[in-house]
């Protein structure tokens, strides 16, 4: 069994879906995935800060099944844990939304397995998910490749905390999550949860940069991190391309290697805004 990790509300559901088309369609090995979706209602805090709805599940399920029966999606709610341990904390307007904050309650949830694959929803694989996942971190609480910007202007091994392969048994051992969750409560941090993550780690496992390239697209890279990057042309500037952005994937970035993914996701949106959503009105 492969355990994914995704959090958020429903802004997330174009990234869950074509990063979930990546995975399903670059896997080799016929082994079936468990999803966990963690959410929560912030609304007190924005109106948008709603739950992933059981209509936008229900969906995520049908398609995960499609290609793999045996596996599933689960739907866990965590805004009884959010609001005992964040609610009103200094990092709670982080530089994304509140719910960048609620992986950091992996190790709170029952049932969570000892590993699992955190992943933020702007990734697409390029490459069979084992490559990372058959990565053995006995001994370390997590593994992560290096953040592209941050290994040049904060230190060599300053990682980026969007791609990362959780020992749960080894992070309840060290405390590694409770002792972030207490930094962020204490102070605002620069990049909120990946600060604290970042300065309560005691062993992690550095992976090569293809298991998170944030700014290339190699043959040898297994995930393309569509995070915020410099552009120098026209003139120096900065970019926030998502995969979902399929046009400008196309015109600004130039990558075509994703077709697949992204016109089943166009068909499958389409299906899903036209069908589903629609029948409930």
């Amino acid at each position: 069994m492969i355990n994914i990790l995704f959090c958020g509300n429903e802004a997330v559901f174009d990234g869950m879906l074509t990063c979930t088309l990546s995975i399903l369609k670059r896997s080799l090995l016929d082994e079936p995935f468990t999803f966990y979706v963690f959410t929560m209602d912030v609304s007190h805090i924005k109106d948008t800060y709603v739950p992933i709805s059981h209509t936008h599940m229900d969906f995520f399920n049908s398609v995960i099944k499609k290609y793999s029966p045996k596996s599933n999606a689960i739907l866990i709610d965590v805004t009884d844990i959010y609001m005992k341990e964040f609610s009103n904390c200094p990092n709670e307007n982080a530089y994304c939304s509140p719910y960048t904050l609620i992986r950091l309650f992996a190790d709170l949830v029952k049932g969570m397995p000892d590993k699992v694959l955190y992943l933020d929803a702007d990734v697409l694989f390029n490459r069979d998910i084992n490559l990372l996942y058959s990565t053995s971190i006995d001994g370390y609480e997590y593994a992560a490749a290096c953040d592209h910007y941050g290994k040049y202007l904060v230190k060599s091994d300053y990682i980026n905390a969007g791609v990362l392969l959780l020992n749960l048994k080894e992070i309840k051992k060290t405390g590694l999550f409770q002792k972030a969750r207490t930094l962020i409560k204490a102070k605002k941090l620069p990049f909120a949860d990946q600060s604290a993550i970042i300065r309560s780690t005691t062993k992690k496992k550095l992976l090569s940069q293809k298991f998170n390239e944030q700014r290339f697209l190699k043959k040898s890279t297994v995930i393309r991190h569509f995070s915020k990057r410099l552009f120098w042309l026209p003139y120096p500037h900065t970019g926030n391309i998502k995969q979902w952005h399929v046009s400008d994937v196309h015109r600004v970035l130039k990558y075509y290697e994703f077709d697949d993914i992204l016109f089943e996701y166009i068909y499958l949106k389409n299906k899903f805004d036209n069908e589903v959503l629609k029948n409930e009105h």
